[in-house]
């Protein structure tokens, strides 16, 4: 597959690898009004039905007027040999090392360079005070940690914008900039569920919530509004915006994953604070070894403890039944989790049985299963788009089960009907041991806003 040429002799050709989000954001930082660099293509991973999409002129600039097709990554090698691409920019995260270098060779193989832009060359920079909470994996707890320090931060009287990371699954030019404020702006921008799992609860806690592709423009209007902004990342990336209060979380019931997948090791190097979450759930054992690595790697971030405890809203009505576990989708397709909350809260709450939907998977979610082979007997709530949302509902009602347990942070029940009895299984931020995030977190404040 061939792209026609454009520009001068003396431009490098290149492609960005990505996922719907970093990848549009190096463009933008990095490439977008550079006159050597001509990006000839976005391939796309991670993200379904993100490939034969383009990022539209709009938002690519003068010298994209036509945009920039976004393909399968799948077509890596023939782009690099039928393309004459010069220099290939790895732009996703929460990929192992070994897949990565994979994906490496593959460009090597080609006769182009494998590049990974830094954060210097790609963070924005603030006019306000910036808290950002990032993760060496998907799944730690990130989005509980920023609702926390969300009500931490307002109880202090100051105005508080999160500023979350991309996920713009839709219509690239009206998702440009997003600012949501009610629950009602979401179903406006047919937010997916993967969005509402992050943006319903913030909603509720009275915050407003920005993303988009053009994190330039959404920064200027955040920092406008705000007093500090708390940026909420996604899966184990980089903050897009420069942090002055870089907290990271690791996860000790996935110890060693500190140092195995990128960017995540990085992203912990350069940790202002590091929690250890979910300690409630996790062996002693696993804790002390995730403190051991988290010391090595980066041996001045003080370290705090933090659990995660699940509750669900009437457990009486689990105990002694068949259920249906529906987790949160990320944390267990690319966050290489078994199970999740729901699966822990269905079992505390003495479940007669966890019935497995793999058994009886069909279509896109059996697809799920076979890409994402560790998968345990949990269905995870994906929903991507309207026709996988419907597959999600189809395979809900076909469980042969009593009830479901619904673990994503988001009211499922509330977009699709759901033909069985619904219980939400809930988890927030809860400190342990002193000094705890808040002490850091108030440390912070005096020292940035009030010194």
């Amino acid at each position: 597959m061939a792209f026609e040429k454009g520009g001068g002799q003396k431009e490098k050709r290149l492609l960005i690898m990505g996922a719907a989000g970093r990848d549009f954001h190096n463009f933008n930082m990095v490439y977008r009004d550079d006159p050597g660099s001509r990006v000839v293509a976005f391939t796309a991973s991670q993200i379904p039905d993100i490939a034969g999409r383009c990022y539209p002129g709009s938002l690519a600039g003068d010298r994209y007027p036509d945009g920039i097709p976004i393909v399968e990554e799948s077509q890596l090698a023939e782009l690099c040999r039928d393309n004459r691409i010069d220099q290939v920019v790895f732009a996703y995260s929460d990929i192992a090392y070994t897949e990565l270098m994979h994906r490496a060779s593959i460009v090597l193989a080609q006769g182009a360079d494998f590049l990974l832009l830094g954060p210097d060359r790609t963070m924005l920079h603030a006019r306000v005070p910036v808290i950002s909470v990032c993760a060496v994996r998907t799944g730690c707890g990130k989005s509980q940690t920023t609702r926390y320090l969300a009500r931490l931060l307002k109880a202090k009287g100051l105005r508080v914008a999160v500023i979350r990371h991309p996920m713009p699954y839709g219509d690239l030019e009206t998702e440009a900039v997003q600012c949501f404020t009610t629950l009602a702006d979401l179903d406006a921008a047919n937010c997916s569920v993967e969005e509402r799992e992050e943006y319903e609860p913030l909603l509720r806690l009275g915050n407003a919530v920005y993303a988009g592709v053009d994190y330039a423009s959404i920064l200027a209007q955040a920092e406008h509004e705000a007093d500090i902004i708390l940026w909420d990342g996604g899966n184990n990336d980089f903050s897009f915006i420069r942090p002055d209060l870089n907290i990271v979380l690791v996860d000790p019931l996935r110890p060693g994953n500190e140092s195995s997948h990128h960017p995540g090791e990085a992203v912990l190097r350069r940790a202002d604070l590091v929690v250890i979450a979910k300690v409630n759930s996790a062996a002693e054992a696993d804790i002390q070894a995730v403190t051991e690595n988290v010391r090595r790697l980066n041996p001045s971030a003080p370290i705090v403890r933090a659990a995660s405890p699940v509750q669900l809203d009437t457990p009486e009505a689990v105990t002694g039944k068949r259920v249906l576990v529906v987790e949160d989708g990320p944390s267990i397709t690319h966050g290489d989790m078994p199970y999740g909350a729901g699966y822990v809260a269905a079992s505390a709450a003495q479940a007669a049985e966890i019935i497995d939907p793999r058994l009886a998977a069909e279509g896109g979610i059996a697809a799920i299963y076979a890409d994402y082979p560790h998968i345990g007997a949990v269905l995870p709530a994906m929903g991507y788009h309207r026709p996988q949302l419907q597959e999600l509902r189809a395979a809900i009602n076909a469980a042969d089960a009593d009830i479901v347990v619904v673990a994503t942070p988001c009211d499922l029940a509330a977009l699709i009907k759901i033909d069985k009895p619904v219980v939400r299984a809930r988890y927030e931020f809860e400190e342990v041991g002193e000094p705890g995030l808040s002490e850091f977190v108030e440390q912070f404040i005096a020292e940035k806003l009030n010194g």
